[in-house]
């Protein structure tokens, strides 16, 4: 794999470092430009203001998106709404609140015009790749892995409030993004599936951020070699990149794809124009890819596994490394443990969701495991096919068959072993997954309650391969398979008899069913002139993901409830910050009378800035070096506002999904460019910002903040909230989108 350290051409059909034309007007013959200028409603290109095609939203998501829409003036749905229920998660828990959720989403979609899927019917990628997809349109969804290129479809995942905009007929406004070239050659060898090419990718660029807030756009020979299916799995990862979008060429198999889901006319040739200019590439020859694991605790963490096999020992070791930075002192974990006669056991193995639960990998999961046993030991294969359609097609060509008798266990379509809510691994235990995430606690493990399993990602095919071995490590192509490639037939009638859909026409007569625990969002207070923070939670994890700051799994029954979630927020990451976030909300006697004493000291050092500080006012906030990898819940940032966040401080943020969220819900995204070491402020700490108001409002690029230590010192130093479109700017002054539409 080589990544280009410079920008490149693309001049009949390959990659060059020159062409006949400029930059300026190569960078107009890539696709990504004309499907985002084609979606662009500024009437200038560098400065974008996107109107989607659709937009689509899940049980976690769009309770809370649809109460801000109403918040905010919703009348109808001006475009396709697609409500999925694919994070059905733990209907037992919580009396009826789950199910709650489901009505409010049914009675919603016939009120205001919407589509409702209910559970297991679909998670909502496979869906929106069946039912919504088309070449050169664009969707947005309210979860992270949106992602449609391989279908030739750009499609981008944001938190909650950028839909509610889409809702209330506003647009998407981004700067124009660079644009990165995956120029694929070669043909991947049998056993290498999707997976195994999207963790060689996601290692290659994250920690280098080489294609942060850019769209991946694949091009070259190696496409018309991968199936559409193949191509889908590679997609859906390219998130984990924290790349904003993707899009691929199309062609015949795409357009076969299309055509077998009944829907032809969503087809169309997409290719770049010759000449196309890219801001970078990454050449993969597909020939030199092989089985891939990616170790916990992030895809990044990626090696062959013939390399993790040949040097166990030494891996598990740097394994043990990345867990003291992401749990301290709190857990002595290892997997050297699980080394059993020089191999790797693990104890579960899970294909599911948007990325394993595709119709080839489960196919080619039985083709390896015909005949096979897994065997009635700890090990258990669990596969979750990504929709009903699969589902059938799956039990008609005789492909459960194969893994029913093998040991297997087949589920329905449900997002669950994703986010930590379905098949948690046993208190120690290691799960290999065909699924999109590795993160620490995201199985559904609770470190604060001494529980603690981990997750691997690998390839559904030698995941296969490790169940036919029962259970120790294995790659797919140690065995000499006969892959039976077999045909998918999609029976459309499944989604008409279960699927509502409104055909856009609202009724408005309907009454939206509300449960007892879907709550309205809490008054937020507009940006004042001045503003004092209290450093509640100070984190110096490299990275810092949405799942940390606010867990997934259970605490998702109360998704509805603003107040409710709150509670979990950075639970698995410092159990106290709820605590102290909600005794400056509250105004606690203990934090007025810090406050006081803060106001003395800073009045006694700066006289000319007398009473500021008692005037000012008064949040929390927290500081991580990297925070918001990973999922688009704007949850990782409404739950530190109903805790009256106003800020968070960082080195840089992971994503632009987790900044965006912050800003819809009018925290102010402060960077602090020092780094981590020798910040001038600690937890426990204050920080005076005055004349934030007027930073904000008339665009001051940076703003001299003050920390006011437990020991009376005090130290100066320089936050900046970096670019910011005027209406970003307006929703801070409001205090959030809601106050700002009702403005």
């Amino acid at each position: 794999m080589k990544l280009w350290d410079k920008g490149a051409y693309l001049v009949n059909g390959k990659l060059t470092d020159s062409a006949s034309v400029s930059q300026a007007e190569g960078c107009k013959k890539t696709m990504a430009y004309s499907i985002l200028q084609k979606h662009n409603t500024s009437g200038d290109d560098s400065k974008l203001k996107i109107k989607f095609d659709k937009i689509t939203s899940h049980d976690i998501t769009y309770v809370g998106i649809i109460q801000t829409a109403r918040a905010s003036g919703l009348e109808k749905f001006p475009l396709p709404y697609v409500l999925t229920n694919c994070h059905n998660s733990l209907c037992a828990v919580g009396g009826t609140i789950n199910e709650d959720d489901h009505m409010f989403g049914l009675t919603c979609a016939q009120k205001f015009g919407g589509i409702y899927v209910p559970p297991h019917q679909a998670v909502i990628h496979q869906f929106a790749r069946e039912m919504l997809a088309e070449c050169g349109a664009m969707i947005l969804g309210s979860d992270s892995h949106t992602r449609y290129g391989a279908l030739g479809t750009m499609a981008i995942g944001e938190g909650g409030g950028e839909l509610a905009k889409q809702l209330l007929n506003k647009t998407y406004d981004v700067a124009y993004p660079g644009v990165v070239a995956i120029y694929l050659t070669g043909t991947p060898v049998a056993g290498v599936g999707p997976q195994d090419v999207a963790l060689a990718i996601i290692k290659a660029v994250f920690d280098n951020g080489y294609v942060k807030n850019k769209v991946m756009e694949f091009v070259g020979p190696g496409v018309a070699n991968l199936s559409a299916d193949f191509r889908i799995g590679v997609d859906v990862m390219t998130t984990e990149t924290t790349c904003l979008s993707s899009i691929w060429t199309t062609d015949s198999k795409v357009e076969e794809w299309y055509a077998i889901h009944g829907r032809p006319s969503a087809y169309k040739e997409l290719k770049p124009e010759d000449g196309a200019y890219y801001d970078g590439a990454i050449e993969i020859n597909l020939d030199e890819i092989r089985p891939m694991i990616a170790l916990p605790f992030h895809p990044s963490c990626a090696y062959t596994i013939d390399e993790v096999n040949k040097n166990l020992m030494d891996v598990l070791s740097e394994t043990e490394k990345r867990a003291k930075v992401s749990f301290g002192d709190k857990v002595n974990f290892t997997l050297k443990n699980k080394v059993i006669d020089g191999k790797l056991y693990v104890d579960q193995g899970v294909i599911a969701g948007c990325a394993g639960g595709g119709f080839e990998n489960i196919c080619a999961a039985a083709d390896i495991l015909k005949g096979k046993d897994t065997g009635n030991g700890k090990f258990l294969l669990n596969i979750y096919p990504a929709s009903m359609p699969v589902y059938q097609e799956l039990l008609k060509n005789g492909a459960f068959s194969s893994l029913i008798s093998a040991g297997a266990i087949v589920k329905t379509a449900f997002c669950g072993p994703c986010f930590g809510a379905g098949d948690t691994p046993a208190n120690g235990a290691l799960s290999i997954r065909h699924s999109t995430r590795n993160f620490p606690n995201r199985e559904g493990s609770k470190i604060q309650n001494g529980q603690l399993s981990s997750v691997a990602l690998m390839d559904a095919r030698s995941i296969a391969a490790t169940a036919a071995n029962k259970g120790f490590l294995t790659a797919a192509t140690e065995y000499d398979t006969e892959f039976s490639s077999k045909k998918y037939f999609f029976e459309k009638s499944i989604y008409e008899k279960r699927v509502y859909d409104s055909k856009g026409v609202s009724h408005p007569e309907v009454e939206i069913q509300f449960g007892p625990n879907i709550k309205d969002w809490p008054a937020m207070q507009p940006l004042s002139d001045d503003l004092l923070v209290k450093v509640v939670s100070e984190i110096h994890d490299p990275v810092t993901t949405t799942d940390e700051l606010i867990p997934s799994g259970e605490t998702s029954s109360f998704r509805s409830n603003p107040l409710g979630l709150a509670e979990f927020t950075l639970s698995r990451k410092d159990p106290a910050y709820v605590g102290r976030a909600k005794a400056v909300r509250d105004m606690s006697d203990e934090i007025r009378e810090e406050i006081n004493n803060v106001a003395f000291t800073f009045d006694k050092a700066y006289p000319d800035m007398k009473g500021k500080v008692a005037g000012a006012g008064v949040g929390s906030t927290i500081f991580a070096v990297k925070p918001g990898d990973g999922s688009a819940r704007e949850q990782a940032a409404s739950c530190q506002r109903v805790l009256g966040a106003s800020a968070n401080i960082a080195n840089e943020y992971a994503t632009k999904r987790y900044r965006s969220n912050l800003i819809n819900w009018g925290m102010l995204p402060f960077l602090y460019k020092d780094g981590d070491k020798n910040l001038p402020f600690a937890n426990d700490d204050y920080v005076f910002i005055p004349g934030v108001k007027k930073m904000i409002a008339e665009k001051l690029p940076s703003i001299t903040a003050y920390a006011i230590k437990k020991d009376g010192k005090i130290n100066s130093f320089e936050l900046s909230v970096g670019d910011l479109t005027d209406d970003e700017r307006k929703i801070i002054l409001a205090g959030c989108l809601i106050n700002f539409y009702r403005e």
